[in-house]
């Protein structure tokens, strides 16, 4: 573990796999960020699962931008189950998913603003509505589906970052999937230095009621990845099978390791730039 200072609150991280991660559970992140939000500091969150730690291990931008975040809460069970392996144990998994529901009721309370950036057409539009219905007081600031590829174009990413900037929000909830959306929070951060950001992958889609969450059993075992994986299988499975699964095997056998203090660097072809490993951009969450 290491020292770290987020805005007034002091704490220690624990490192999974290279990364690290605050030991917070949910309803720490709510406080801290409504702490953070009264006293006018903004940050951003980032929610990472296997597949995002992966990418971290393999491109130095998606561990720049996990490392940049203000906070860093475990997603996916996997790291809950590797840190506790490790004789580190994180206290839970904190999914942007529940994030977007648990934050909004928070701000709602202190008669804070949310945007919501991301999914097909209609989508954040019918997400704010759902999230009216079930949070009367909260305050939707905006909503927008950007237009496919707009952040390759920087005319297109000015304006989409303009539009958000011009409502104010208090927190900013983009999903669009790591690490497009922590490209796009990069860039609206400087023009909203008092808000919040969540990368929320495909949480917009499931509060909208266009993609369907695994049942809260399947959620709780670390079985949603297959629940995912028989929605979308010609998307997922390229990744779950082959590229996340082994990569998941590994980091529980690297955290077997360290608990009985046999600490390996790094396999050398995982070293991010590594002549023998291809960067590969990662998909929503």
């Amino acid at each position: 573990m290491r020292s770290y200072v987020h805005g007034s609150r002091v704490g220690s991280r624990v490192n999974v796999y290279g990364v690290d991660f605050d030991p917070l559970q949910e309803k720490d992140v709510i406080q801290h960020v409504v702490t953070e939000l009264a006293a006018g500091r903004g940050g951003q969150i980032v929610t990472p699962n296997v597949d995002i730690l992966r990418l971290t291990r393999r491109d130095r931008e998606s561990r720049a931008h996990v490392e940049s975040a203000s906070l860093v809460v475990a997603d996916g069970k996997p790291l809950i189950w590797a840190s506790h392996i490790a004789g580190r144990p994180l206290p839970a998994r904190v999914p942007g998913s529940d994030l977007i529901w648990s934050l909004s009721a928070a701000l709602a309370e202190q008669d804070r603003s949310v945007y919501l950036m991301g999914g097909a057409p209609s989508t954040p539009s019918r997400a704010g509505q759902v999230m009216r219905s079930r949070i009367p007081r909260l305050r939707i600031a905006g909503h927008l589906s950007p237009p496919f590829g707009f952040d390759t174009h920087p005319e297109q990413l000015e304006e989409v970052c303009a539009t958000v900037a011009a409502t104010q929000p208090d927190l900013v909830f983009v999903g669009l999937g790591f690490p497009k959306q922590e490209r796009v929070i990069a860039r609206l951060r400087p023009l909203l230095p008092r808000a919040w950001f969540l990368g929320c992958g495909a949480a917009i889609g499931f509060v909208a009621g266009v993609q369907r969450r695994a049942p809260q059993w399947m959620q709780l075992s670390g079985l949603e990845w297959a629940h995912r994986l028989a929605s979308e299988p010609a998307r997922l499975m390229r990744r779950y099978l082959v590229h996340d699964l082994p990569f998941a095997l590994e980091l529980l056998a690297v955290s077997a390791r360290q608990r009985l203090h046999l600490r390996p660097e790094a396999p050398a072809d995982r070293v991010a730039g590594g002549p023998d490993e291809p960067v590969q951009a990662g998909g929503q969450r």
